[in-house]
């Protein structure tokens, strides 16, 4: 029986968590015992609980109730508390997934207590080491035994600094499994996209069945926490829906909206609620947030997920960044990188609303990256 610990903290884990959990229960709960630990990293109810209920994951056996801190202080929170846990359940692999400060910490608690890690969507890069998330990236992939990556480029990153699978054992982060075994995300999308069309009820509650739309969501601090970036990104919004005239869906994460309440956001603040085509919601459960995905004419968004799920529902993106780490997406050209700048915004839409992007080539597996990674660590550690 191998024993894994999955570290999990982040709306996003939950959801490439959940892939993998299915799939033990389905096809591996002879071979595999898996305990969860959450990090608490996300705290707020509608970005945490409710994904665990939704998605049918397991409860957590471990909860750390990190919250919101700086990331150092975040970080070490967790370190501790992971650490302790690998101790406490002497688990065979522990299993990280992306880019969050508890993707780091589980890493470093494991490498440290030299417990192999397995790093779901390894490899990715965005080549700007100023966002925190590449940093972690980085650390856990050079820290990790087992590699797995949801694409092909992400499996050539790995390659160019020096990381090549070897085919023999002891598996170790000097001598490392590497898999590309497509994206989990996409398992999901296949998974619960005809659920979500059968439960979610949000097109109906948010008046849009015959109405189009564009999905927008932002959350990276470099935008958030910037009032200039913030206004220019709300000012392209405003350009967007004015030109277009349908409304712009913002479900506001914990974050921005934090930042939007403070004084010297006032004036953005302001601008949003008095506009009347873009409709500000609380964040939202996944099966709403697909529905959307599937309803909606494209997308606005700094997420790294997001830009993913609109890909595998075939919408086109505005990227608010100067970069993505999901570069299949811009060279299929059906992703457009706009950074804050408000006129390469209403261009990006103009050309994603007017359908003038390519085709959407599965770049990211056949469905069944979960089932890969499972064979792979029992394959090893069996």
């Amino acid at each position: 029986m191998v024993r894994i610990l999955t570290v999990v903290g982040a709306r996003p884990q939950f959801i490439k968590a959940s892939a993998i959990s299915r799939c033990i229960h389905e096809r591996f709960s002879s071979k595999i015992r898996e305990n969860i630990v959450h990090t608490g990293q996300h705290y707020d109810e509608l970005l945490s609980d409710v994904f665990f209920q939704q998605m049918q994951i397991p409860a957590p056996a471990y909860h750390l109730q990190a919250g919101s801190a700086s990331h150092g202080k975040q970080t070490a929170i967790m370190l501790e508390g992971i650490e302790e846990i690998i101790q406490k359940d002497e688990p065979d692999v522990v299993l990280v997934y992306g880019d969050t400060n508890s993707t780091l910490a589980a890493a470093l608690a494991a490498a440290k207590l030299h417990v192999p890690v397995a790093h779901v969507e390894a490899g990715l890069r965005s080549y700007n080491k100023k966002m925190p998330e590449e940093v972690n990236r980085i650390v856990t992939d050079h820290l990790s035994s087992f590699l797995f990556t949801p694409t092909h480029q992400g499996y050539l990153n790995l390659e160019r600094e020096g990381l090549k699978h070897l085919h023999s054992k002891p598996v170790s982060p000097d001598n490392p499994v590497i898999i590309n075994c497509g994206d989990v995300m996409y398992d999901n999308v296949l998974y619960f996209e005809k659920l979500a069309q059968k439960h979610s009820t949000v097109l109906a509650d948010l008046n849009l069945e015959e109405t189009p739309f564009i999905l927008c969501t932002i959350h990276r601090d470099f935008n958030t926490d910037n009032p200039q970036r913030l206004k220019n990104i709300v000012d392209g919004l405003i350009g967007v829906a004015q030109t277009f005239g349908i409304p712009i869906i913002l479900p506001l994460h914990p974050r921005t909206n934090n930042t939007l309440s403070k004084p010297e956001f006032e004036s953005i603040f302001k601008q949003i609620h008095e506009n009347k085509f873009i409709k500000i919601t609380p964040p939202m459960p996944y099966f709403d947030i697909l529905r959307l995905l599937a309803a909606c004419s494209m997308t606005i968004t700094d997420s790294g997920g997001l830009q993913k799920e609109a890909y595998f529902l075939k919408k086109p993106v505005a990227i608010i960044r100067a970069e993505t780490e999901w570069t299949e997406i811009i060279e299929s050209g059906n992703g457009w990188l706009t950074d804050d700048d408000p006129l390469l915004l209403l261009n990006a839409c103009k050309q994603g609303m007017e359908f003038l992007h390519g085709d959407f080539p599965l770049y990211y597996g056949d469905g069944d990256a979960a089932g890969k990674i499972l064979e792979t660590l029992t394959s090893y550690l069996s």
